[in-house]
């Protein structure tokens, strides 16, 4: 296999069969990501970037220092290297339009009730889904902030959680947003050019790193989890265990939103069923009952 030209004019170092192999079982055992043969190239050009910046000539000499017992730093950089963090302000809307019309209503009276309201952006990237569903419950409740509502958004990636926690982004990326999506989510924009989340959407957002694949402190259940475009990443059975994982944490009359290209196999396996494009709900519940209110931290 030949060598493909780097970005800065030198060759890259080849990836054998074995190498790869090997790249490809680190890649799925640090965080379950599935690598096909089809995707060699794009790893080489990738991870061709960590050793010009280690300073090593070879994939074998990469994956000794990934290896290592003190590689934690290294592990997270080929990880992020290996995943594409493509995300914007209210992405795939008809999510967005599905929780305001028929998730929203309910959660929010319970919440004016005293109870408690929670949601989950996994896989957050650099924020903008976090906080699209902070400016519409915002929108919808003004005094949001006073009540018991959180969002916690998780990611792997710890570059870019330090983005979403900034709350800062430049400003081409509010093109395509209407004026009321814009004024919900943005303070008065700055002479830099940058977009500043508002501050009492930022304090309904909490971001935490998280492996999807490592064990869950997770506690108590959530009324809305949005787990969009990231197990597209996985195998059939890490999938399948997350269904599992994502279940045990979803309320009884809690909804999952998943990503265009994603499905749930025989969503019934895991208790649940259908509810609109790419959404998902436990199974066999009246759910026009409208839910208790539940009180309690998280």
């Amino acid at each position: 296999m030949t060598s493909a030209p780097s970005i800065a004019g030198h060759q890259d170092p080849s990836l054998n069969d074995h190498v790869f192999s090997e790249i490809a079982t680190s890649a799925r055992a640090l965080a379950g990501l599935k690598i096909p043969e089809n995707k060699r190239s794009l790893v080489q050009s990738r991870l061709s970037r960590r050793l010009r910046a280690l300073g090593l000539s070879s994939f074998e000499d990469y994956l000794k220092v990934l290896h290592e017992k003190d590689a934690g730093s290294e592990r997270e950089h080929f990880i992020s290297a290996l995943t594409t963090n493509v995300t914007h302000f209210f992405r795939e809307p008809h999510h967005f339009t599905a929780l305001e019309t028929e998730c929203l209503p309910a959660l929010l009276d319970r919440a004016r009730e005293g109870g408690r309201v929670r949601l989950w952006s996994a896989g957050c990237s650099s924020g903008q889904e976090a906080y699209c569903l902070a400016s519409i419950i915002n929108r919808l409740e003004p005094e949001a902030g006073s009540m018991d509502i959180r969002i916690l958004a998780t990611d792997i990636d710890r570059a870019v959680l330090k983005t979403a926690q900034s709350g800062a982004y430049p400003d081409h990326l509010a093109s395509g947003l209407t004026k009321q999506q814009t004024d919900a989510l943005f303070a008065p924009s700055a002479s830099d050019g940058t977009l500043t989340v508002r501050s009492e959407l930022r304090s309904m957002v909490t971001f935490k790193e998280l492996n999807l694949i490592a064990p869950w402190p997770i506690k108590r259940p959530f009324d809305v989890i949005f787990c969009r475009n990231v197990v597209i990443y996985f195998d059939a059975s890490t999938q399948n265990a997350l269904w599992q994982k994502f279940v045990s944490v979803l309320a009884p009359r809690g909804r999952m939103f998943l990503g265009h290209s994603e499905r749930i196999t025989e969503p019934s396996k895991y208790g649940l069923e259908p509810c609109g494009l790419t959404a998902y709900r436990p199974a066999a519940l009246d759910h026009a009952q409208p839910p208790r209110a539940q009180t309690g931290s998280t």
